[in-house]
């Protein structure tokens, strides 16, 4: 799944850059409707993230590219390995990449299978 994140005043940092955990959200919630659409009426947890390591920083006005793909699943968990990138046509530069992991669970919290 593809998705854009256009940067604005209220996402910077004290220094006009990108704010991390705002990317990170961005990130977080892009996997979790990637998760979601490719199994509806799941509840996906986030479980963790792995190597979180910002390659450039981003401005005000920059429009993101976030792509997910899934990688890997198992009985109850699965994960999406997604790339942050920044520019268009030949001028594409990767921002950021990470592996992120969920766990369908069910109401009281519970992990339960994936396939049903």
């Amino acid at each position: 799944m593809k998705t854009h994140r256009l940067v604005m005043p209220g996402d910077l940092n004290q220094y006009g850059f990108l704010f991390g955990g705002k990317m990170l959200s961005w990130i977080d919630e892009a996997c979790w409707i990637a998760a979601t659409l490719d199994f509806p009426g799941r509840r996906f947890v986030t479980i963790g993230m792995d190597k979180v390591e910002f390659h450039h920083g981003v401005r005000e006005g920059v429009i993101l590219e976030i792509n997910c793909q899934r990688v890997k699943m198992g009985t109850t968990s699965l994960s999406y390995q997604v790339s942050v990138i920044r520019g268009s046509g030949d001028d594409k530069t990767e921002i950021f990449s990470t592996c992120v992991s969920f766990v369908n669970v069910d109401a009281e919290g519970n992990k339960q299978p994936i396939a049903q």
